[in-house]
């Protein structure tokens, strides 16, 4: 799942009360101690890249071992060393979790297939895990489907963490500040979140970029003893999958890009491509539940008039959810309403959220706000949220003063007026230190036929920015899927048979098919 949208609409709304929020911050890149948190000047917009010549390379280090366990049927899990800095020589490591379901017809193994479910900040090892209700009978049947947690995420060792209660930090607060002092809360909540970060993770917060994460892929590539390898990401795992198929071309057996983000976008366009995409995705929904009358939502027909006067009232009046949790904000229904837009099939408990809000109970929105944010049944998290929060500062070279970010503003605003109501500029990295190495810019040069899939009404990877993954790509063939959901591999057969074809039999779609 990309989230780059909705945590910039989290950390606009959401990061009143104590923390930090849906953006992240900037230290000195020196020191990197939180203590010498600034507000580091702007950058060039067109610099994506500092990584020098002849930087990609895996061989200045040793090829690592993995001594693999039986984790269950068909699956064995272990770790894999790899440097923290792959720029020193004498770097400490950090050990990434690895997850294989073994391949079922051993007889007829091809080699293994590395997956990612996206984030950034999701570990991948789950989806080995599950192997079978996500991939093909033929995958299953011919490729070690093996996934891991990327560095820092997951089970992988040091894992980011940042904050314990996310209520402080992301429920709660007023998108549309009135007063500076009510804005000055926004500010401090997302430089004590960087902060906090940095305290509890300094010693790999600089390195978690997606960069170092392809550099992974080649070492558990090498500890596997495979010349090539192929690959299967979703979402973020897209943007992944096309930096790892760029910096090593010649390892690449082939690559699936399902609900690929757009390699060219800044921060700052990604961010209004994704908001559009949501926005278009709520008025799909508004208007179908205006037409049905059995929509729990259905206010005589005027679902769009009555979401908008219900987000005007929470935004002045937030209403009651459970006991010992925060009343429902305008921030927090916004984040349970983008939930919900990751596929249709939550289309009707939405309905009935929005419904119960109307008569004063954020009970079931609440809900929706929590999957969100991957809350768990005794109240914990994961580490998912800040994990994505660093690694999208890792990635991106680019700097906003608190002034810049806020200029920035009226076109959100204008862009999706339901979904981006807010007044403040998305603070995201704007006090984390400069990205020691950026992400590359996005080629594919001679990786070879690399199958892309986008989906018409996904409102977290919009099909444009998709279709401008296969364009970017040496050999990019784009595979269209009509539906309402993030992804579309696993929502439809005609995508899952081209694929497989290609996976299994080397044949790649024509460069642009419809399914």
């Amino acid at each position: 799942m990309r989230r780059r949208a909705v945590f910039a609409v989290i950390f606009s709304l959401s990061v009143v009360a104590c923390g930090g929020g849906d953006s992240v911050s900037r230290i000195d890149s020196d020191t990197l101690a939180p203590t010498d948190v600034t507000n580091a000047p702007s950058t060039d917009p067109g610099t994506t890249s500092m990584v020098p010549d002849g930087a990609y390379s895996t061989e200045d280090f040793p090829t690592p071992t993995i001594d693999w366990s039986d984790c269950g049927s068909d699956l064995e899990c272990g770790y894999v060393d790899v440097p923290i800095d792959y720029s020193d020589p004498n770097s400490e490591m950090t050990s990434i979790y690895v997850t294989r379901h073994l391949a079922s017809n051993s007889d007829e193994r091809i080699g293994t297939l590395l997956v990612n479910p996206g984030g950034p900040g999701f570990g991948g090892s789950i989806f080995a895990e599950r192997a079978e209700n996500i991939f093909s009978s033929d995958l299953i049947d011919r490729f070690d489907i093996l996934g891991f947690d990327p560095r820092g995420t997951g089970e992988s060792q040091p894992a980011i963490d940042c904050i314990d209660d996310y209520d402080l930090y992301f429920a709660g607060g007023d998108i549309t500040p009135d007063t500076q002092e009510e804005k000055d809360e926004i500010i401090d909540s997302t430089r004590t979140f960087t902060e906090e970060c940095f305290a509890r993770s300094g010693d790999i917060l600089p390195y978690v970029g997606t960069n170092n994460v392809a550099r992974d892929m080649d070492m558990i590539r090498r500890a596997l003893g495979e010349e090539k390898i192929s690959y299967f990401g979703f979402s973020y795992g897209s943007e992944l999958g096309s930096v790892w198929a760029t910096m090593f071309p010649h390892t690449v057996r082939a690559a699936v890009l399902d609900g690929a983000t757009d390699p060219e976008a800044d921060g700052i366009e990604g961010t209004l491509q994704q908001n559009k995409g949501f926005e278009t995705s709520i008025e799909t929904f508004l208007a179908g539940c205006s037409r049905d009358r059995s929509c729990a939502f259905h206010n005589d027909g005027d679902a769009e008039g009555a979401f908008d006067a219900l987000m005007a009232q929470l935004d002045e009046n937030p209403i009651p959810t459970v006991a010992g949790r925060p009343d429902l904000t305008r921030g927090m229904a916004l984040t349970a309403v983008a939930q919900a837009m990751y596929s249709s099939d939550y289309w009707d408990y939405l309905a009935q959220g929005l419904d119960a809000a109307q008569s004063d109970d954020g009970s079931v929105l609440l809900e929706l706000f929590d999957l969100y944010f991957q809350r768990r049944d005794d109240g914990t998290y994961g580490n998912e949220l800040e994990a994505f929060l660093n690694i999208l500062c890792a990635d991106d070279p680019n700097r906003m003063t608190i002034e810049e970010a806020d200029a920035q503003t009226p076109r959100f605003n204008e862009n999706a007026p339901r979904f981006s109501p807010g007044t403040t500029g998305d603070y995201n990295c704007v006090f984390w230190p400069e990205a020691l190495d950026p992400r590359i810019d996005i080629t594919g040069i001679g990786a070879g036929p690399i199958v892309v899939i986008g989906t018409t009404g996904d409102a977290a990877t919009p099909l444009e920015g998709t279709r401008n993954m296969a364009r970017v790509l040496e050999d990019g063939r784009l595979i269209v899927v009509t539906a309402e959901n993030h992804t579309g591999y696993t929502s439809d057969t005609c995508a899952q048979d081209l694929v497989d074809t290609y996976l299994v039999d080397l044949v790649a779609p024509d460069e642009e098919t419809n399914c």
